[in-house]
């Protein structure tokens, strides 16, 4: 029985919790706390704050945002979005984070994989990568919120994050984020067959079903949802149901 995470994730720009589509047209939803809060009172897994703009003004935003969590939610989150340095993760995972997520800045210096997994170890640290379809079966490596092309292949990539020291690979799809179509699932094959770290599969979950792609034929071992828990078209209770219900090993889970 293959055991997999359910994740909430939450983009923040400033104060608020956002939604966009292929990570543009960025609508807001209100605030991270309540519905972090809520998450975690239905039960989810883990935790992922990503701060939107965080790459294109230099700095992650989401101290606070963390802090206030830490107080009352009490399941691993990882923090991304802005961080450039070693001190920039002691200081979110100082706020409360357990793992930090890094995409610009390891793109412009994969060194810096390596110095927080030494620093930290290999599973507080966390390779974002936004990933556009250029081709048939091949995606490109994108950063600053899936604004600017880098000319990196996904997979080359992904196995030089993971030499480098990379404990777990968030995957997000551009081409499905906020579209609820499903994720790209041989996208997600081709990141889980290169690598032997844990994937997160992330862009595209419109239903529960959803997410028994993702695991069941690409190889995920988590799955980070966004748009169908904020938009409540279902909650982590229903999801953990249609898991279970195709033999998948989820946490346990009762509600108090």
């Amino acid at each position: 029985m293959k055991n997999i995470r359910l994740i909430a994730r939450l983009d923040i720009k400033g104060p608020n919790l956002i939604k966009g589509i292929h990570l543009e047209g960025l609508r807001v939803i209100g605030s991270p706390g309540e519905h972090a809060l809520r998450y975690y009172q239905q039960g989810v897994d883990e935790l992922i704050y990503m701060d939107c703009v965080a790459s294109l003004y230099g700095r992650n935003h989401l101290g606070d945002i963390v802090r206030s969590a830490a107080r009352d939610i009490f399941v691993p989150m990882t923090v991304g979005g802005g961080i450039r340095s070693v001190d920039d993760a002691t200081q979110i995972l100082r706020a409360g984070a357990d793992k930090v997520a890094v995409n610009t800045a390891a793109v412009a210096n994969p060194q810096l994989i390596t110095d927080i997994a030494r620093r930290f170890g290999s599973q507080c640290m966390v390779l974002s990568i936004e990933a556009k379809q250029v081709g048939p079966e091949r995606w490109e490596v994108y950063t600053d919120n899936g604004r600017e092309r880098t000319g990196l292949d996904v997979v080359e990539w992904v196995k030089r994050g993971v030499a480098q020291g990379a404990g777990e690979v968030l995957l997000t799809s551009v081409d499905r984020e906020g579209t609820r179509k499903g994720f790209d699932v041989p996208l997600v094959k081709a990141v889980t067959s290169a690598v032997s770290v844990p994937v997160i599969a992330s862009g595209g979950m419109g239903k529960p079903e959803d997410l028994l792609a993702a695991v069941c034929e690409g190889g995920a071992d988590a799955v980070a949802m966004a748009d169908i828990l904020h938009y409540k078209r279902a909650d982590i209770g229903e999801i953990r149901a249609v898991a279970q219900a195709a033999g998948l090993g989820v946490r346990n889970y009762e509600r108090t």
